[in-house]
């Protein structure tokens, strides 16, 4: 067999194997759409009201992309120079808030919320976006 028949069976074979996921990958897809625009319009509110006195500490967030580790998760990042966040949802229901850390350091602290928990991840979206604040913006 050669490469290029390689090649096809293996992404046939993927293709097959990947299927039966996609459902629960385009949830993912939605909640990462959903909770970005959540954190979205408060990091836009918080750049908007440093901006004239503090550009160099302007926060940036990433847009909803396949995760890193995951191939049935998505994921976006908050970053200010070294300091990250990590906001990934999961196709099994879940999304977690990781971070605030800086890059090249371990990742963490992490919690995880099943989709169903609206109101408790609203909260926690609140202090998770508040740590990195104050993380990302200490002098």
């Amino acid at each position: 067999m050669g490469l290029e028949e390689r090649i096809d069976d293996f992404a046939a074979a993927l293709r097959r194997r990947e299927a039966g996921h996609a459902e629960d990958v385009a949830g993912a897809r939605l909640k990462a759409q959903e909770v970005h625009r959540i954190i979205s319009n408060a990091i836009d509110r918080f750049n908007a009201a440093i901006e004239a006195e503090l550009p160099a500490l302007r926060i940036e967030v990433s847009a909803p992309r396949l995760d890193d580790k995951h191939v049935h998760a998505v994921e976006f990042n908050l970053s200010r120079g070294r300091h990250r966040a990590i906001v990934t949802t999961k196709s099994k229901g879940e999304i977690t808030l990781v971070g605030p850390f800086k890059a090249g350091k371990n990742e963490g602290p992490c919690r995880t919320f099943p989709f169903s928990e609206d109101e408790e991840l609203k909260d926690a979206l609140g202090d998770f976006i508040e740590r990195f604040l104050e993380e990302a913006t200490a002098p």
